[in-house]
């Protein structure tokens, strides 16, 4: 009776929904129609002066303009949908940009169709959240970013909801906000993620504590627009940053993940290198007390110099990743081509003790166009490829390996196995990360490159490191190993 009954509130909510969007003043509508051709129009014209020197051919990327954290990644009426923080009017980011909500779909994590821009600001900035299908309508739930302008105060987050029939054309719930303070009323409130378990919804969200430290917080729901606060998932701590953001919290392999960004990690000797980390905390939870109970603590997914903003989607029981290819207060050489910012591979997660594995998706075997290299990469021998490649590289790891991979007339990365430290680093331009790895199964390195990225899955996925790179001229591999290497290597094609 339970389950019938909310099946049935929210129906109700969902009717009240479409009813509340008709009866917005028709000049309202009117409004939203035109500033979607508008910028449509603006993005259709903008797109031919966009450069290539550094465009990606398969990540996903903004047409124009500026992109960061994936959001809304779903599936929904037979795509995959990937939404994310989109300003279409300028290649880098200013506290005054209005930030947007791009969308792209695909049907297999690969091939990707740019879509109309999704959300488009009024009063807000719509900051980063999730999106969920409810009874074949898909609802989007953000953090509206109310500036002290409007707020008449410090900078307020509210959580507010969109929705959609069709995938495409969505519409802002009239009775925004659902959420609209805090518990302790910290302006530090946003990235809902939202999913269903049981007869209710629930959602976690980034926040602060009075003191100052970053926190997550899991509230529920059985309609979608009135929520119950519940607990703290996940205990602030000094060491732990300030600011929780962009949290997922999802089950895998028997135990529960709690990930997250956070910011004000203290680097400590090769950890938490760049300016904001992310990564997992992995526990136990109880849906019936609502207590996440802490196994393995705190430890970083990528090792890489731009991974941030991660969000995860479950499809025929596999769960799928993402993450934006960016990191704050870093360079992006494509801003001078009128764009900035793109998205990793898509990943597979699977957890093996107490280590998440992150492999790239099986279906991107399907970009391999051609065979550039197969057989005995000997000492300073070069493989030459175009704007993109991958490559599986096996060596004997009792000793060491260097590869040199760096374009025609310079930039990019060196990759290091020291054997004796165990220790994997991938050095740009003497920006160098490094992760400790010991192989369980497969010793071999994938390799994607891409006109403007690299990315590196040592093993099994134990450790992954996800750098953007900035080659001139082709990708040239160059061995530069004191032993021969056994390597595969491709020509990729075009996907988006």
């Amino acid at each position: 009776m339970q389950s019938i009954m909310g099946s049935l509130t929210v129906c109700v909510f969902l009717l009240s929904l479409c009813a509340g969007v008709l009866s917005c003043e028709l000049k309202s509508s009117e409004k939203v129609i035109s500033q979607r051709a508008s910028l449509e129009t603006y993005i259709k014209e903008k797109k031919p002066s966009i450069g290539n020197q550094y465009r990606l051919l398969y990540h996903v990327a903004p047409p124009v303009g500026w992109m960061n954290d994936p959001n809304g990644f779903s599936y929904f009426k037979g795509q995959f949908h990937l939404f994310y923080q989109f300003y279409p009017y300028n290649s880098s980011l200013s506290p005054a940009a209005s930030i947007h909500w791009g969308h792209s779909t695909s049907a297999n994590l690969i091939d990707w169709t740019e879509q109309p821009t999704a959300l488009i600001p009024d009063e807000e900035q719509i900051f980063s959240g999730s999106a969920i299908e409810i009874s074949g309508t898909l609802v989007l739930m953000y953090t509206a970013h109310i500036n002290p302008a409007i707020a008449g105060q410090n900078a307020t987050e509210l959580q507010y909801l969109a929705f959609s029939n069709d995938g495409i054309v969505f519409n802002k719930y009239k009775n925004n906000p659902v959420i609209s303070r805090s518990p302790n009323g910290s302006p530090d409130f946003r990235d809902p993620k939202v999913w269903k378990y049981g007869d209710y919804y629930y959602v976690v969200l980034g926040s602060r504590t009075d003191q100052g430290l970053g926190r997550v917080l899991l509230y529920r729901s059985q309609d979608m627009a009135s929520w119950t606060f519940l607990s703290v998932v996940g205990q602030p701590s000094s060491r732990m940053g300030y600011m929780w953001e962009c949290p997922d919290f999802f089950e895998l392999g028997g135990k529960y993940i709690l990930l997250m960004s956070p910011q004000g990690i203290i680097a400590e000797g090769d950890r938490y290198k760049n300016l904001y980390q992310t990564g997992y905390i992995i526990g136990d939870f109880n849906y019936q007390n609502h207590e996440f109970v802490e196994r393995v603590p705190f430890q970083e997914i990528d090792y890489g110099h731009d991974f941030y903003a991660t969000q995860t989607a479950e499809r025929d029981g596999k769960r799928y990743l993402i993450a934006w290819f960016g990191m704050w207060n870093t360079t992006f050489p494509e801003s001078a081509e009128g764009w900035a910012g793109a998205m990793t591979i898509f990943r597979e997660l699977t957890l093996r003790g107490d280590r998440i594995l992150m492999r790239p998706v099986s279906t991107i075997n399907s970009l391999r166009e051609s065979s550039a290299f197969n057989g005995d990469l000997i000492q300073n021998a070069a493989i030459q490829l175009n704007k993109t490649g991958e490559l599986n590289v096996s060596g004997n790891l009792s000793q060491a390996i260097d590869l040199d991979i760096k374009g025609s007339e310079g930039g990019g990365v060196r990759i290091r196995w020291n054997a004796t430290s165990k220790i994997v680093s991938v050095d740009r331009d003497g920006d160098v990360r490094q992760g400790p790895w010991t192989p369980v199964g497969s010793t071999s390195w994938r390799i994607f490159l891409d006109a403007s990225s690299m990315e590196l899955f040592c093993g099994e996925g134990e450790v992954v490191f996800s750098s953007r790179a900035y080659p001139t001229g082709h990708w040239v591999v160059t061995n530069l190993s004191a032993q021969s290497l056994s390597v595969s290597a491709f020509r990729l094609r075009k996907s988006v």
